[in-house]
């Protein structure tokens, strides 16, 4: 198949999260099965800076239409990496920017006008290039493309048989913005209704995207249950109930060639589950680079990889910190976020500096040594559309203490000693005594090392690689693909 990804990140050019993994690894992954794979991103300032020389343009002018103006947008070709194709939309004005989305803590004022460019120069780009059998696109950013082709591409033969599937890794972010956003991107007045993007009196980006695409997935069978309902769905939960039999959770996968223990050049030894030597070095490693040389063989190292908001479940972690503190372990984090959590843990660690290491920002051979180094990986997420470094702890023998939510649902089986199965500690309800109590199960479970090493060798022994995942993907588009001509007059 000829299939078209847009999206607003992608590893390792631009990225701010998930969303930028899967884009790096999937249409690798998609190629590798013989599919046609292009990927088309805004050309922001950070990858321009990734490309040596001038950079050579597909098409120099597009024509893209607004209420009071035109702009006229270049088509980089960025050619081809592992066999997928790779185009830039470059509009200067409104993608050369220091940020990807806003200044730190904030969005840029005209989003609505770069991404609604984005998504319509994307399909004047497949114009260009013949169009594609289907357009995967991805979250908000993108999420205007089936409601283009459906409203202002409905009767352009060039595009008739493309279909298009929208995948939600996170429901959370919308594209909110106001109601005249419908002329400004000149839409007709009868898309801003409640059963199209109208949503609470805003243009809503993503809700459009899931009214007007043939075919929905996001990133877990769990999360794909949670987003319908009135927890987890961000009062979207109506509409995709609405579109439930289109709806799919395919779980992410991971890139094993950047994540593996055997030959992870970030680490100071390689360990496999056949020996694990290695990863005392990796422990040992770690704590010199957090300052923590004197934590006891004997006491468990927790991991915290994260960015510092409520969602990934800090409230709790402040909720239980003395306690933890009065613990035999030692915690080591990194990470980024709310003001209000960095300034939290920075105290902690400061109260505890024996027992309690922390590093603000981001640094991915600390993460990678976080990975190995550590015993137990924390993620107490809130909700957690697929999680990816409960995945990467697995890999590295780095036993999860997780909430069951989303793709922490999926991934982790909770240790049964009696059996010697499972690969990690669970808890359910959202409180502070429910994740303390999933600690001390771990802790407990520590304390015998024969015991330990079967959980940890449980957990290398699981396969989250993208081989499955893409033949999935592929699956749900010729499922809309096979939907024929879509109705002129309605959305699904």
């Amino acid at each position: 198949m000829k299939i078209l990804f847009a999206a607003s990140e992608c590893a390792p050019l631009a990225k701010t999260g998930g969303l930028a993994d899967v884009v790096g690894a999937l249409p690798r992954e998609l190629t590798r099965l013989g599919h046609e794979v292009t990927v088309v991103l805004p050309f922001y300032a950070r990858i321009r800076r990734q490309i040596a020389g001038e950079p050579k343009y597909a098409a120099r002018s597009i024509t893209i239409p607004f209420r009071y103006y035109n702009r006229f947008v270049g088509l980089v070709d960025g050619g081809q990496r592992d066999g997928v194709q790779f185009y830039f939309v470059d509009c200067p004005e409104l993608f050369d920017r220091a940020e990807l989305y806003g200044p730190a803590g904030g969005e840029y004022s005209d989003n609505a006008e770069r991404f609604g460019l984005f998504c319509r120069a994307t399909i004047e780009a497949s114009k260009l290039l013949g169009a594609p059998e289907v357009f995967h696109v991805h979250d908000w950013q993108a999420a205007l493309i089936p409601v283009y082709l459906r409203t202002t591409y409905a009767a352009d033969p060039a595009l008739q048989g493309a279909a298009t599937v929208l995948t939600l890794h996170n429901a959370a972010y919308q594209g909110k913005f106001p109601p005249n956003t419908t002329e400004d991107l000149l839409f007709p007045w009868d898309l801003f209704t409640m059963d199209k993007v109208e949503h609470y009196d805003r243009f809503n980006f993503l809700k459009g995207g899931i009214v007007f695409a043939d075919k929905l997935t996001t990133v877990s069978r769990k999360y794909a249950e949670e987003i319908q309902t009135a927890e987890f769905g961000e009062q979207l939960e109506g509409v995709l109930r609405g579109r439930a039999g289109d709806l799919r959770g395919i779980l992410n996968g991971v890139d094993s060639t950047l994540w593996n223990p055997a030959t992870d050049g970030h680490l100071a030894a390689h360990y496999t589950a056949e020996n694990l030597a290695g990863k005392q070095a990796c422990r040992a490693d770690l704590l010199h680079a957090f300052g923590l040389e004197h934590v006891a063989a004997s006491t468990p190292v927790v991991g915290i990889v994260s960015r510092l908001v409520t969602q990934k479940g800090f409230d709790l972690v402040a909720a239980i910190a003395e306690e933890l503190a009065a613990r035999d372990l030692a915690v080591v984090a990194l990470g980024a976020g709310d003001p209000y959590y960095e300034k939290l843990l920075r105290g902690w660690a400061f109260r505890h500096p024996a027992k309690v290491a922390v590093r603000l920002g981001y640094d991915e051979t600390l993460a990678h040594k976080i990975e190995a180094g550590a015993d137990l990986f924390l993620m107490p997420s809130r909700y957690e559309p697929c999680g990816l470094n409960q995945i990467y702890s697995l890999k590295y023998g780095t036993v999860p203490i997780v909430r069951a939510t989303g793709g922490l649902d999926d991934t982790i089986e909770e240790w049964d000693a009696a059996q010697e199965t499972g690969t990690g500690f669970k808890f359910a309800g959202y409180h502070p005594r429910d994740l303390l109590a999933a600690i001390d199960r771990a802790l407990a479970a520590f304390r015998d090392q024969k015991v330990w090493t079967q959980l940890m060798r449980n957990g290398m022994a699981k396969e989250y690689g993208w081989k499955k995942a893409a033949r999935a993907y592929v699956h749900v588009y010729e499922e809309a693909a096979q939907r024929g001509p879509w109705p002129l007059n309605r959305p699904s």
